[in-house]
């Protein structure tokens, strides 16, 4: 079970600020270089987004689709790689009083990451996750501060 979590030194609503931020995905998604709307508006239900990655000469595209979303708590994405396969992102945020606590629970749906789960593709998928919550955190509590320093 891929399931992660990390306190952000900022509130629930600064953190889906950056969720609902769709220019901001490429820089809290690890291995994505870019991001674009690529259907409806960005955290609605069944919007899309379209990434890029970069992996040294290697460049290759996949969608990230909206299936769940209950505003400031709860949003699950279907994110599709292509021939790597599909999978289910579910990411909670939880008031911790004065900070947020995030949950990213992934599951593997269809493809080779379905074929392959297990405990070690697990693993793998948590030194991801800790590096994503990581890059989440710094996004978040940066614009929090600029925020706070805009109305100081």
């Amino acid at each position: 079970m891929a399931v992660r979590h990390r306190l952000i030194h900022a509130t629930p609503q600064q953190v889906w600020d950056v969720l609902a931020d769709a220019s901001s995905y490429a820089a809290w998604v690890v291995g994505t270089s870019e991001s674009r709307v690529a259907r409806g508006p960005w955290l609605e239900l069944d919007s899309a987004l379209e990434y890029t990655v970069k992996i040294g000469p290697w460049t290759g595209s996949g969608t990230t689709v909206v299936r769940r979303v209950n505003t400031l708590r709860e949003l699950e994405l279907e994110v599709d790689s292509g021939p790597v396969g599909t999978a289910r992102v579910a990411i909670e945020v939880r008031p911790w009083g004065r900070d947020s606590l995030v949950i990213v629970d992934e599951h593997p749906l269809h493809g080779i990451g379905g074929t392959l789960h297990n405990a070690v593709f697990d693993a793998l998928i948590q030194l991801r996750h800790r590096d994503m919550l990581r890059r989440l955190a710094d996004v978040v509590e940066e614009q929090a501060g600029a925020g706070a320093h805009e109305h100081a």
